[in-house]
């Protein structure tokens, strides 16, 4: 399957960030003839420094002031509110609810799922709601709310009402600046901030120079978490409504498996690189009463704020591996995943949570019992704007360099720290071998390819190549379309994977370079099917009964229509 992917050049670089975008993911469209006074424009506020020679310059590297970027929002007087409390606890309940009351408005997630759910609710609410994330645009005639995902979120609108959901981000290292950036350049007269209680003191201290008025609504849990005081033990001991958490792929299919072969249970699976279509309905089909998937298997993914109907929380292992070493969990993350059980509204009076294995337990109670340690710095990066007219300065013409340079030189506030751009820096230096413009290598350098992914890294650098080479890319170049089938093993699934990611980074380009690459209908309907034979496999492994084999049959009969 891989084979459908041309090799021309092998990369061995780190993930790319699939988020450094800009305001509505394109303003790389910045042009060349651009002065200080357009500059300006972009809400960027540039201070001036003295030469030795007393000539006044303006220096791009200064961004201790980045609250200033956003001039539309310090226009405002916004009213603030910190909605923060554990989860399960209703927080973001009510911030939506005062959203769909609002006569405008935007919610930010973390997760594309997330915000599906959104707009899915408030359209149902006959509130019309458009969904915007890096792949997709779905508008609503009249709508004047939006659900994004947050580096979509709009720094240019004004709004009514505004929800960042699980701000706490910002102080993640490698996302943690989409959540800033929403933070401080939303302009809306209600912004509503859903989160960890840890984030508190380090907002209240960002939003100290903006003159907003900040107040906090604390929650407290809606139903009872109780951490057991024995584990699992034997897999004989699940039961409805459990999710059992792994912090590897190849872990997660062993746990199914053992669970199915039991006979007594259907497992639904969820983690990180499915492909999001699939992991809402494999959610939905474990949230679904009727369903026989009444067991779910899950990685970390599932402590982002989704909604699921689960019992008991059972953490197989405290440990993962973090790209650098096998690691304890932290804190947050044992909390943020624990807190999973007992969803208010589910059939569950209260939510458990205990280990497969006794040696497990210690830490797992130590966390529980414990608060998150409070944020110290929010994440910060330049936007191409900064990028753009620093490299007016360099003699230095690749991106590589002149974001290196920039990096080096560029002057933070102590309460703000510098996302981790390594990732884009491997994808620069890659980029930079073809003869592009700085503002397409910065949007292939932001593009959501997995650069640990062999086949996804190939695709855009083929992408890359040819839009270097002809400036119109077609999908069947590097792609054959109907070559897809339902994987019969886990190398195979894992390819099918891979190449959903190939498919979600051309529907990607298409939406920003529309006429240059203009299969983007083509790359949709594959990247549907690619998901539902992922599906398949899913259904078809383990234990099987008359119903799941019928479910294949309609699996099956649905991809026949796309074909």
């Amino acid at each position: 399957m891989a084979s459908l992917l041309l090799r021309q050049r092998r990369v061995s670089a780190l993930g790319v960030s699939r988020i450094l975008q800009a305001v509505n993911g394109d303003s790389f469209r910045l042009q060349p003839e651009s002065n200080c006074r357009t500059f300006a424009t972009f809400g960027v506020i540039i201070r001036n420094y003295s030469s030795g020679k007393g000539t006044a310059k303006l220096d791009f590297t200064d961004l201790t002031r980045p609250h200033t970027w956003y001039l539309n929002a310090r226009k405002k007087q916004r009213k603030v509110f910190l909605h923060v409390g554990p989860t399960n606890s209703g927080k973001t309940y009510h911030a939506l609810k005062r959203l769909e009351s609002s006569s405008s408005g935007v919610y930010c997630g973390p997760l594309r799922l997330l915000a599906w759910e959104v707009a899915e609710r408030l359209n149902k609410a006959r509130v019309p709601c458009d969904l915007i994330t890096g792949q997709e645009k779905d508008e609503v005639d009249g709508a004047k709310h939006k659900a994004v995902t947050v580096e979509m979120a709009d720094v240019t609108s004004d709004y009514e009402c505004a929800v960042i959901d699980e701000i706490q981000m910002l102080g993640c290292k490698t996302r943690g600046f989409s959540f800033t950036r929403a933070l401080l350049g939303i302009a809306a007269d209600e912004l509503h901030l859903c989160g960890d209680a840890a984030a508190v003191p380090l907002i209240q201290e960002l939003l100290k120079v903006t003159g907003d008025d900040v107040q906090v609504r604390s929650y407290e849990r809606l139903l009872p978490l109780v951490p057991l005081e024995v584990p699992l033990g034997s897999f004989s001991n699940i039961r409805t409504g459990d999710c059992i958490v792994s912090f590897s792929r190849k872990g997660i299919y062993k746990l199914k498996k053992k669970i199915e072969t039991g006979g007594k249970h259907l497992c639904s699976v969820v983690y990180g690189s499915l492909p999001p279509e699939t992991r809402t309905r494999q959610a939905r089909m474990f949230n679904d009463a009727s369903s026989e998937f009444d067991v779910l298997v899950a990685g970390d993914a599932i402590g982002m704020g989704l909604n699921l109907n689960i019992s008991r929380i059972i953490f197989s292992t405290m440990k993962k591996f973090d790209g650098l070493e096998r690691r304890d969990l932290t804190l947050p993350e044992v909390k943020q995943i624990a807190g999973r059980a007992g969803r208010y509204g589910s059939k569950y009076p209260m939510g458990e949570v205990t280990c497969l294995d006794a040696e497990d337990l210690p830490l797992l109670h130590s966390s529980l019992k414990s608060a998150s340690p409070t944020l110290q710095q929010a994440g910060i990066f330049p936007s191409f704007d900064f990028i753009y007219m620093y490299s007016r300065l360099q003699q230095k013409r690749g991106l590589y360099q002149i974001l290196e340079d920039f990096l080096e030189n560029a002057k933070l506030s102590e309460n703000y720290f510098f996302a981790n751009c390594e990732e884009m820096l491997k994808v620069a230096a890659v980029i930079d071998e073809l003869p592009l413009s700085l503002q397409d290598k910065y949007l292939f350098c932001i593009s959501p390819v997995d650069m640990d992914d062999e086949i996804s890294s190939q695709g855009l650098t083929q992408f890359a190549e040819n839009y270097a080479k002809k400036g119109l890319v077609r999908l069947k170049e590097i792609f054959s379309p109907g070559s897809l089938q339902v994987p019969k093993t886990h190398s195979a699934l894992k390819e099918l994977e891979s190449i959903h990611k190939v498919l979600e980074l051309y529907v990607w380009l298409s939406f920003r370079l529309d006429e240059l690459f203009p299969d983007h209908e083509l790359a949709s309907s594959q990247k549907v099917i690619c998901s539902m034979l992922i599906e398949e496999f899913l259904e078809r492994l383990g234990f099987q009964n008359p119903t799941s084999r019928k479910l294949n049959s309609l699996m099956a009969k649905k991809r026949r229509q796309y074909l």
